[in-house]
């Protein structure tokens, strides 16, 4: 059982962000076998911008956000995504084989006040790059204020009538936004064909074996280095040949959420509760290996995380930050705290979200510009 402790380290004593970070990475390291080579990888990740340092930093977004927005503290709390961030959706395909949409990493689901994934998602829309470096080519730049006013605005449908998006039906219009292209095809298998072969704790590679086609060609088990929060937990992939072409399945290890390290609080794995849970069309390759606490998923050019300065069509528009705002709330909305979320919203100024997303990205910088002076 969880104990019921509202009261995160920062707000009972001032720590640096330095403090936490060696904590926290203390802790990681009793939950799994931490990839010392990857933990150092997200440092250097950690200097890019202040946007891949919030992607990286959830541990101490859960310590400090509660004391820097208290006037949030207190909504209603919910199963919530927790590491929400404009980067945390993807693609999938359902059991119907339809494409979908949505958020697609709940590592740090946890039972959190309903306004944090929003204030999580605003921050990271006012701290992602205006510009695309490796293609040099400008973005739309979106207003802050028209940036939380778009996600409040689809998390308030989403809370209503949640749903999936669905890019084969209601949702086709977003496929210009985020299916993938032919170049990051070939870049996907091109990455396969690179990954280093490894050796799986025996119940991962067996529970990996098992979610290939039953008919598969096994090829190799392999590992390789992804994500930016998630860096220096262990990945393992099993790669195989069938009908004519490789399919690939990743285990990434899972440790108990950051918010509940943050809170004093015995935590629990609450992936799956969200991912497969109501008004979701879930990834039915997605599993848990309970005996070893690694999340098993497909992994294919249609079924991955996309990122904003990696992909070629990506754009962060007012309508895109919408439907964002859209799945939150029909994340939310499926554990049946809508009523008490709208009666609390109806409380709150329209410029709420907006304020918030302000005080918690400044924070990020001070934070960022203290990890760039250290070492």
């Amino acid at each position: 059982m969880i104990k019921q402790k509202s009261k995160s380290r920062h707000e009972t004593e001032p720590r640096s962000f330095l403090d936490d970070n060696t904590d926290f990475e203390r802790w990681l390291r009793a939950q799994c076998k931490v990839v010392e080579e990857d933990l150092d990888e997200k440092h250097k990740k950690m200097k890019d911008d202040p946007f891949v340092f919030l992607r990286a930093t959830f541990f101490r977004w859960a310590t400090c956000i509660e004391a820097l927005c208290p006037e949030l503290k207190d909504a209603p709390r919910v199963l919530s995504v927790g590491d929400t961030h404009t980067e945390n959706f993807g693609t999938w395909r359902d059991a119907e084989g339809r494409l979908v949409w949505g958020v697609n990493d709940f590592d740090e689901a946890a039972s959190i006040a309903y306004p944090f994934d929003l204030v999580r998602l605003a921050t990271s829309a006012r701290l992602a790059p205006k510009a695309k470096k490796k293609k040099a080519r400008a973005m739309t730049h979106v207003g802050n204020g028209d940036a939380a006013k778009a996600i409040l605005d689809g998390y308030k449908k989403g809370l209503k009538r949640p749903q999936p998006s669905l890019l084969d039906e209601q949702a086709s219009w977003m496929r210009a936004y985020v299916t993938c292209t032919d170049d990051e095809r070939d870049e996907f298998w091109d990455e396969v064909e690179k990954y280093t072969r490894a050796k799986p704790p025996s119940p991962v590679a067996v529970t990996l074996r098992k979610k290939l086609p039953p008919d598969a060609s096994f090829d190799r088990f392999a590992t390789r280095v992804a994500g930016v929060g998630s860096l220096g937990r262990p990945r393992f992939l099993a790669v195989a040949e069938w009908c004519g072409g490789k399919v690939v399945r990743e285990a990434k290890a899972l440790v108990p959420s950051a918010w509940d390290w943050a809170h004093d609080q015995r935590g629990k794995l609450r992936f799956l509760e969200l991912a497969k849970g109501p008004y979701r069309a879930p990834d039915p390759h997605l599993a848990l290996e309970s005996q070893s606490g690694f999340v098993i998923r497909r992994l294919a050019p249609d079924s991955r995380k996309i990122n904003l300065g990696d992909h070629a069509n990506m754009r962060l528009e007012l309508n895109l930050l919408n439907v964002m705002g859209f799945d939150i709330g029909a994340i939310h909305a499926a554990t049946g705290a809508s009523k008490k979320i709208i009666e609390d919203l109806d409380q709150r100024d329209s410029d709420w979200l907006h304020a918030a997303a302000k005080a918690a990205a400044a924070f990020v910088e001070d934070d960022f510009k203290q990890w760039r002076r250290h070492g």
